[in-house]
């Protein structure tokens, strides 16, 4: 099942996705993260009000998760790209709340930034608490997936050492627009993922490239920390980035970014600058 945080005339509810349409959940908090918590199955949507997605606006799924995790270098032709060795355990960095924005969203370039790329990746939505999990037991704690952009300011991500001012701007975590249910994915291992930029294919790969899979990084996660319902891990992404091309490419204002995961769908932001 396909969940949306939607709204019409304002008022903000939780929908299941069904084809074109998305059905009111009413009994639920507008937030998949208060959904996962509540430890419900989805109810029959029969005799549900529901309305034409294109006629609802479609909001970031879950607006406060307790934790933003994040992979790097985590497919061998990004590292290359990069110039950095393939990493022998996952490269893990957070983001913060604060960069979370939604489906249609614009993304804003940073005042301080000149040089603001595009991540395109996979993102699990832990669906409940996990600490010192298996590898082997680790997908009984995924709830779903969705989509991240892990926009990234090189300039101030390299400049200081570490990564965080770089990654954790203002609406540097586009995120949705839906949850899709671990069942409905099915294998995250094998499905397409691109990003388009005004058009343009920039990214186009598949999650069968992961170096370090979904299973391994919970259970790597979990040992020292403990996952929450609701929290995100992005996984990492392709090759293609803006860093990693010649000239390279920095998104400007006006720009149109289109992440595409199979059977997720697609996350659009338009790009906001100075």
């Amino acid at each position: 099942m396909k969940l949306a945080v939607f709204s019409v005339d304002g008022t903000k509810q939780l929908g299941a996705v069904q084809e074109d349409r998305v059905f009111l959940l009413s009994e639920y908090p507008p937030c998949v993260k208060s959904f996962i918590e509540s430890g419900e199955s989805i109810p029959s949507l029969e005799g549900r009000p529901s309305h034409h997605l294109a006629d609802v606006a479609v909001h970031i799924p879950i607006a406060a998760p307790e934790k933003i995790i994040c992979v790097g270098l985590n497919y061998i032709d990004h590292c290359r790209e990069t110039g950095m060795e393939p990493p022998k355990s996952p490269v893990i960095f957070s983001k913060y709340a604060n960069a979370l924005t939604g489906h249609n969203s614009d993304v804003e370039i940073p005042v301080n930034s000149k040089e603001v790329d595009f991540e395109a990746e996979l993102a699990i939505v832990i669906g409940k608490e996990a600490k010192r999990v298996s590898e082997e037991e680790a997908e009984e704690y995924v709830f779903g997936y969705t989509i991240m952009n892990d926009v990234s300011a090189r300039d101030l991500q390299f400049a200081d050492g570490q990564w965080s001012r770089g990654k954790t701007a203002d609406t540097f975590a586009p995120t949705g627009p839906y949850v899709v249910t671990r069942d409905e994915v099915g294998d995250p291992h094998n499905l397409s993922i691109s990003l388009t930029l005004n058009g343009e294919i920039m990214q186009d790969s598949n999650t069968s490239n992961l170096i370090f899979t979904v299973p391994q990084i919970i259970s790597f996660l979990s040992q020292s920390m403990t996952l929450k319902p609701g929290d995100l891990i992005a996984t990492g992404t392709p090759p293609g980035v803006g860093m990693g091309r010649s000239p390279k490419v920095w998104l400007k204002n006006g720009d149109q970014m289109e992440v595409t995961i199979e059977k997720i769908g697609t996350l659009s932001n338009r790009v906001r600058g100075h």
